[in-house]
């Protein structure tokens, strides 16, 4: 029998759970080389220099604020959902370290669900920010298949970095690190805006390949980013009335072999450049990063407020999205969005900036893999 009924404003059909899934974290000392272990498996790095490299996490007592921070996204989500009467349970799963990615398919297979629609903490395309995930979703799901469970179909939410409900908290997260620089440098405090830096070559190829924005300096990673930038950077200079006030993006969080090129400049660099340049201040905004983990509360708070507190040039760090009310109803449009152009129901796509709204289903040739050709699930047959 066929369905009939009229789908309501708020009708996630055909999707009956949702997944957020995230890169995970240690959460105590002795969680740290095991973590780094799963973040590098394949690559053949000794213990000896994991133990080296998680220590940026053996400062902060081993334990990453990631998971943290996602269980109050998972709480504000399931509180917009219930709160606007949208009837979907919501699920959580990480990349790398408890809960995994196949133990939240597994608990999901197990409640009955099948139609599953998948939330990456990662706003923009890229490998390691999408399509890697995407990878990680075909091996759970080949797992789950080979013990016999029931077949998931697994959807993921289009990329939301230009959706008002991940810019507008930027905004105002910038506005108030410019409220915390001494009055006598807040009108001349300049913006760097930050993200995680990556292999030029990735870079390169991000984003879809009959996309625009793929072809420009950098790909689609860098000029979503970009775009990212002006909106908040417009934004604040009309909510502030300096209308002049420079801004870049620059990189933090390098982690590659020193001859292969990355994206560049790196947030310490530029903080320098700022100072020989006569900045009165700099506010150093995130926008490349979800919440405030790891790689914000070690290469920002730590080592770029160093820097700044060396060269005496007054800074402060603009606070992320997190579990910001607007970031969850964000994802509640975007879920809603999705299911109704599943239903094949027209849909208004909500998107700031230049770009427009991003793809809902990835090609097979979309930020691919720097290593070797992997299957990757969500996106469109070839």
């Amino acid at each position: 029998m066929s369905d009939t009924r009229t789908p309501s404003p708020t009708d996630p059909a055909p999707y009956d759970a949702l997944l957020l899934l995230s890169f995970g974290g240690p959460e105590g000392p002795e969680d740290v080389v095991p973590f780094l272990e799963n973040v590098t498996r394949g690559r053949g790095i000794p213990k000896e220099r994991l133990a080296e490299v998680g220590k940026h996490y053996f400062l902060f007592g081993g334990v990453s604020p990631i998971n943290e921070q996602n269980r109050d996204l998972l709480a504000a989500l399931r509180k917009d959902f219930a709160d606007h009467g949208l009837d979907l349970p919501v699920y959580w799963g990480n990349r790398n370290w408890a809960p995994y990615l196949v133990d939240a398919l597994r608990e999901i297979a197990d409640d009955g669900h099948r139609r599953v629609l998948v939330l990456a903490t990662s706003a923009y395309a890229g490998y390691s920010g999408c399509r890697q995930y995407r990878e990680n979703l075909a091996d759970a799901l080949a797992r789950l298949a080979a013990e016999g469970r029931p077949e998931l179909t697994v959807d993921k939410l289009r990329h939301f970095y230009n959706h008002p409900g991940f810019v507008e908290p930027m905004v105002d997260a910038t506005l108030a690190a410019l409220a915390r620089l001494p009055e006598a440098v807040r009108d001349g405090a300049r913006l760097a805006f930050t993200t995680h830096s990556i292999p030029t070559a990735m870079a390169e190829t991000s984003g879809a390949p009959d996309d625009p924005a793929r072809g420009t300096p950098g790909g689609a990673y860098v000029a979503q980013h970009l775009d990212v930038a002006r909106l908040v950077a417009a934004a604040v200079a009309g909510r502030t009335g300096v209308a002049d006030r420079p801004w870049q993006l620059v990189y933090q969080s390098r982690s590659g072999a020193p001859h292969t090129p990355w994206l560049e400049p790196d947030v310490c660099d530029h903080l320098a450049a700022e100072h020989a340049d006569g900045a009165a201040a700099v506010v150093m905004v995130p926008i490349g990063f979800v919440s405030d983990h790891m790689e914000v509360k070690y290469d920002l708070d730590t080592e770029a407020v160093a820097k700044a507190a060396e060269l005496g040039l007054p800074v402060a760090r603009a606070a992320t999205v997190g579990a910001d009310p607007r970031f969850a109803a964000a994802v509640r449009d975007l879920v809603l969005e999705r299911a109704a152009v599943r239903r094949g129901e027209p849909v208004t796509r909500c998107a700031l900036g230049a770009l427009g709204p991003s793809h809902d289903v990835c090609a097979t040739a979309c930020c691919p893999n720097p290593r070797a050709p992997r299957p990757a699930a969500a996106e469109a047959e070839a």
